[in-house]
């Protein structure tokens, strides 16, 4: 991979966001309509949390007890009260735009998560970059052989 890409050179940057007092619900509408497993959380310009599928996924299956439309009713009414903010990660990881890919291997390669806002200096969202981003671009570039 070449030392000079950057991430803004790679990174997706028309990202679907949600803000902290948004329902569950918009986040299952995004997930349910969308091929991405991660969604940043902004408020008033600046990144504040994110929530990834997984998180969605544990809401919706951590607290039926019941099974059939009784846990279906249970999940609606769950997912229409409970607010992003109650559960989106707060301590995300970030990059700048600037930062070099080897910057972001590193930190998938030391963490378990598997997409990194980008943010600008005032912590206003300009991107994302997953590790599909760094694969495909690996793949462009012919690491792969």
């Amino acid at each position: 991979m070449g030392t000079s890409i950057k991430i803004k050179d790679i990174m997706t940057a028309e990202v679907i966001t949600v803000r902290p007092d948004d329902t569950m619900e918009k986040v299952r509408e995004i997930f349910d309509h969308h091929n991405i497993h991660h969604i940043p959380v902004v408020a008033v310009g600046k990144l504040v949390g994110i929530i990834s599928r997984e998180d969605y996924l544990r809401v919706i299956q951590g607290f039926a007890l019941d099974s059939g439309s009784k846990r279906e009713q249970y999940n609606q009414a769950l997912l229409h009260s409970m607010l992003v903010g109650e559960v989106m990660v707060r301590q995300v990881a970030r990059l700048g735009p600037e930062d070099s890919l080897q910057a972001a291997a590193g930190f998938f390669r030391e963490n378990l998560f598997h997409a990194i806002p980008v943010v600008g200096v005032s912590g206003e969202l300009l991107g994302i970059l997953t590790t599909y981003d760094l694969i495909n671009y690996a793949h462009q570039e012919g690491v792969f052989g």
